[in-house]
């Protein structure tokens, strides 16, 4: 029976299968780009095989250690598992491609109706090193993160590591998009045939190795195919006069350079002095040796692997010739008598490269030289690691970058690295990207955001796990981790205590824009629109703060006013800047527009009006539309302070219809006694699951609001699902044995009852019976009796109750100002339940 040594798009194959699958590669991979794959795919099942891997106790751990080279050590696993979460991830994304959903054609310019986006090149082929059981998973990782389909070869030598963990990769993913863009092989150099057939459909081809190694894949690249080379490189100190004396500098370096037994690219060949006096070069010489003979010998692989019989040989011929050069005066050698490590002291300053395991050159190199010297080795330098005092940093970096350096590092930390770092002077993501742009007709085009919305529906991983109340979710949010938690938010608390929310600033950064991108499908217009944020601020409150960001991210002309109690002040600062566009709440914008009625009536250019957190009856927006010539009134998003924006309007929406920000969350819609979905169409609790968020988990959360399904897809032509708000679970009440709905109130107020102003219901615990007390705002045409009379016939319910004495309805008219609001942000209670 034949070894499947092959992983081929989510099954293991034999070498005839793979063979005979390789030949009809073209068309896979043409299938496989057919197909959709959003970021978030990606991420979610990195970062759930992230956690698999840092757990020793995870089955999928002990699978995977299984396949570990002999003598490694299973703690890569680990290793491998932080690169794979989502903070990690994340952060690379929006380094490398500036967004952590870089696929989306969003516009580049709010104010522009041009589309750009990274693009995947199409198909990538890796050719992995051997021995380094980490690097071939990541670049595959590398591939998917920029949307590739991918293709790798492993050294026959090598174990079945990569094409094990990939499986397990895949196996995270429900939809089958990664499995369909993983193909990794084993296969021996030698089998030139396979190579060929590899590249030859490639639009990108990556490989690590020497110059040997990369001529041997480039003699099988294609014309126009991007050969993105791994290669060796050679990194080198750089120590100044004040340092070279310093013990610890020494200690310092001493370390980069038994770490990994200058195994890696950026571990020192070379220690360059800054003179050109030779004397200091071999009295350093012989101090650093002495710090290297201080320190302990190789351990783990490092000494059990050894130098090869080849590098050996290099070791032994590198240090006879410094020792035949010492009668010339050029060279002086300090080494182990054991040969465990060796420094060569060398007058002539061209970089030369070390034979590695613990032997190090040291030259003289004067600044003024520095570029003169190295740049002939561009091509392969990496890490400087510098040493000296903040002047010399500053200077000397400038001059090392000027030389070909890709990298500076202080002495000490040439081997460390940071999440998104370049590699070899590129970000890996952009060599495996296109950029691409889609211009559009401005009048067509003037509301869409992102073009992809109308192209196709996100698909997101589905909810899973348990249902999450506030208090789920408030525990938790004290306990993030410091890293997650930059930004925090309070609610408005009116329907509750007011409760704490935590953000990153990269979570409350792709938040924005996305709240951004509904606010101009709801249509506004970054450029000819000005407008006054009157929202609340203060006290931790979001709203103001947040479309603040909003306005900044859209580049649109804003007065930062906020919600103050100068009605006269704020109307005249309307006026004197000509204001047309006002965002704030309902409650606030309906008691500044009737204070300051006659001076903005005669002003007459307010033109839109965006609101949130509550909503304005149809009465409140005919009046608006009649009164004060107001042309367009839309939700200017529907959110919350903890899961942040949630939906928005378009054009086509109306009352409290809005589409979900599909690719930030998925909603589910459940029955208001059981866990399980309603019948389309029917309201029910919405319930949602939040995928861009870093820190804290906000997996189907209850968020306290009722709404059902909108089928079919809206007349604007985008896919994200619609649904309309239908209330909150606190606007139910449980009154006389009724369940009463303060939303149906306030539609018999404004439908049958011609009431244009806000309304409250109060409920209150009376000695013979309950109490309802509907407060209504007093306006020239307001009638309690006449309102009574309306309730009572247009809710069965509520007449029942009285008829049979188990409830008392009164209906009074007051001032506005006198109706219960939350003090932090100004919004109406809409319930006020004094029974308890």
């Amino acid at each position: 029976m034949s070894v499947h040594h092959h992983y081929w798009q989510g099954s293991f194959v034999g070498d005839e299968e793979a063979g005979r699958r390789l030949a009809d590669l073209p068309a896979a991979v043409e299938a496989a780009l057919a197909t959709e794959l959003d970021t978030e795919t990606v991420l979610a099942a990195c970062d759930a095989l992230s956690a698999a891997l840092c757990d020793a106790d995870h089955a999928v751990h002990g699978r995977l250690a299984a396949h570990l080279p002999e003598g490694e050590d299973p703690a890569v696993l680990a290793e491998l598992g932080a690169l794979l979460g989502r903070r990690e991830l994340t952060r690379k994304l929006r380094r490398e491609l500036g967004d952590t959903a870089p696929g989306r054609l969003n516009r580049a310019d709010p104010r522009e109706t041009v589309y750009e986006a990274w693009a995947p090149v199409g198909l990538v082929a890796h050719i992995a090193p051997g021995n380094a059981a980490t690097v071939a998973p990541l670049s595959i990782v590398e591939g998917l993160l920029a949307g590739n389909v991918n293709i790798l070869k492993t050294s026959s030598a090598d174990t079945l590591l990569t094409q094990h963990l990939m499986a397990e990769l895949a196996a995270l993913d429900p939809s089958g998009a990664l499995a369909a863009r993983i193909v990794v092989l084993r296969f021996p150099s030698s089998r030139q045939d396979w190579l060929r057939l590899m590249c030859a459909p490639a639009d990108a081809v990556a490989v690590w190795g020497g110059e040997g190694a990369v001529e041997g894949v480039a003699a099988h690249v294609p014309a126009g195919c991007r050969l993105v080379e791994w290669g060796h490189r050679i990194s080198f100190a750089y120590l100044t006069g004040d340092a070279w004396s310093d013990a610890v500098t020494l200690g310092a370096l001493a370390d980069d350079v038994c770490l990994h037994e200058q195994q890696a690219c950026s571990s020192p060949q070379v220690v360059y002095l800054d003179t050109e006096d030779e004397g200091d070069v071999f009295a350093f010489a012989e101090r650093f040796a002495a710090v290297l003979a201080a320190r302990p010998p190789a351990v783990g692989a490092a000494a059990t692997d050894g130098p090869d019989p080849a590098e050996a040989a290099e070791l032994t011929t590198t240090e006879l010739m410094a020792r035949l050069e010492e009668h010339l005066g050029l060279t002086r050698v300090f080494a182990a008598p054991d040969g465990s490590w060796r420094v060569m002291a060398d007058t002539r300053s061209p970089l030369t490269a070390s034979p590695l395991h613990r032997s190090v050159w040291v030259k003289p190199l004067p600044r003024k030289r520095m570029i003169a010297t190295l740049r002939p080795m561009r091509r392969y330098l990496q890490t400087a690691g510098l040493a000296g005092s903040r002047t010399d940093i500053a200077e000397l970096s400038r001059t090392a970058l000027a030389a070909g350096v890709t990298r500076v590092t202080p002495v000490g930390a040439m081997l460390e690295s940071y999440a998104g770092e370049p590699h070899d002077g590129v970000y890996a993501l952009q060599r495996y990207s296109r950029r691409v742009a889609v211009q559009t007709d401005p009048a067509l085009f003037a509301t869409t955001a992102c073009l992809d919305d109308l192209a196709r529906p996100v698909v997101l991983p589905p909810p899973s796990g348990p249902l999450l109340g506030k208090e789920d979710v408030q525990e938790p949010a004290r306990r993030v981790a410091r890293a997650d938690a930059e930004l925090f938010f309070r609610s408005g608390g009116s329907t509750g205590a007011p409760a704490l929310s935590v953000f990153s600033y990269d979570d409350y950064d792709t938040q924005m824009h996305a709240a951004a991108r509904g606010l101009l499908a709801a249509g506004y217009d970054p450029v000819g629109d000005r407008t006054a944020n009157l929202f609340y601020c203060g006290a931790m409150y979001g709203s103001f703060i947040s479309f603040f960001s909003v306005l900044e991210r859209l580049g649109g002309v804003q007065l930062p006013l906020s919600a103050g109690p100068d009605h006269r002040a704020t109307a005249q600062a309307l006026i004197d800047h000509g204001a047309d566009t006002l965002f704030g709440m309902p409650s606030y914008l309906w008691q500044l527009l009737h204070a300051e009625k006659d001076a903005l009536r005669a002003y007459g250019g307010l033109r839109k009006v965006f609101y949130g957190g509550e909503h304005f009856t149809p009465e409140q927006q005919r009046t608006l539309k009649d009164t004060f010539g107001v042309e367009v009134i839309r939700s200017i998003t529907y959110g919350s302070t903890d899961l942040g924006p949630l939906g928005y309007q378009c054009t086509e929406s109306t009352g409290g219809v809005h589409h979900l920000h599909a690719d930030l969350h998925t909603m589910e819609i459940l029955d208001l006694a059981e866990d399980r979905p309603v019948a389309p169409g029917e309201t029910g609790r919405l319930v949602f699951t939040t995928h861009a968020r870093r820190g804290q988990q906000l997996g189907r959360y209850v968020i306290g609001d009722l709404g059902r399904e909108i089928p079919g897809r809206c007349p604007c032509g985008r896919h994200a699902p619609r649904f309309e708000l239908r209330g909150r679970t606190g606007d139910v009440m449980r009154v006389a044995t009724y369940f009463l709905n303060h939303r149906r109130f306030l539609d018999l107020a404004g439908e049958n009852g011609g009431h244009r102003g806000e309304l409250q219901v109060r409920l209150d615990a009376a000695d013979a019976r309950e109490r309802l007390t509907v407060r209504v705002e007093r306006t020239g045409a307001t009638d309690p009796e006449r309102l009574r009379e309306v309730f009572l016939a247009g809710y069965p319910e509520l007449r029942s109750a009285v008829a049979e004495r188990l409830l008392d309805l009164v209906v009074e008219a007051v001032d506005g100002a006198s109706l219960d609001r939350s003090p932090t942000s100004g919004k109406l209670l809409a319930v006020v339940d004094a029974r308890r």
